[in-house]
């Protein structure tokens, strides 16, 4: 599987170290075992987890990548689940602090084994509602197949660090979606994804608050 892992990297442009493709081999391991009993995912066959989860989630590091640097932000991943994205980032990017937020216990408990076996000491599961969660705010917001574009944003808003801002992973362009987000949301840019292996399309949308009338 390794080998496979490192030819959709190389796809993509991203170049892991030999430890971090040990450590992605190793999550998507974690994972397939773990759904067995826990459900994490309705995807059980390995090679369509690769295209499916992980290629999905590397074909975001890049962009993640040029939107944060190398800085040390914090990250939210909400609706986590398995921690797609979350874990993936955690591996690529180590400089970023990753919160994983889901309201199944056993998804957040299984992101926190993930975070103790690879181990990722910047990786957290958190059980909880987003809209509940207490602390500092976070750099960057991301979901996957969590919401739609505005109740994503609505719900997370008060997560958002000052000058923070909204990813979203979607499918085809959300024409519907994007034109029912309120005046108060920005969208800055809609990014189209090719994801190696997947026939189906895919893009990010980026988003942030936007500035207050006469501001």
């Amino acid at each position: 599987m390794s080998a496979a892992i490192a030819d959709v990297c190389a796809a993509l442009g991203v170049a892991p170290s030999p430890a971090q493709l040990d450590q992605l081999s190793a999550y998507l391991a974690l994972l397939q075992r773990w759904n067995a009993t826990y459900n994490l995912t309705a995807v059980r066959d390995p090679a369509q987890m690769l295209t499916h989860h992980l290629a999905d989630c590397l074909a975001v590091v890049g962009p993640v990548r040029a939107r944060l640097g190398d800085r040390a932000a914090r990250v939210l991943d909400v609706g986590s689940g398995g921690g797609l994205p979350g874990a993936v980032l955690a591996i690529m990017l180590p400089t970023l602090d990753v919160t994983c937020v889901d309201t199944v216990g056993k998804k957040a408990a299984f992101v926190r084994q993930v975070a103790a076996e690879l181990p990722l000491r910047r990786l957290h599961g958190e059980h909880a509602r987003v809209e509940t969660m207490q602390g500092l705010g976070f750099d960057l917001v991301v979901s996957r197949a969590f919401a739609s574009l505005a109740d994503f944003t609505r719900l997370t808003r008060d997560r958002l660090a000052s000058g923070g801002v909204w990813m979203a992973m979607k499918g085809r362009h959300p024409v519907e979606e994007l034109a029912g987000l309120p005046a108060d949301v920005e969208v800055f840019h809609v990014e189209p994804l090719v994801v190696p292996g997947l026939d189906a399309e895919r893009c990010l949308v980026w988003m942030r608050p936007a500035p207050a009338p006469g501001g």
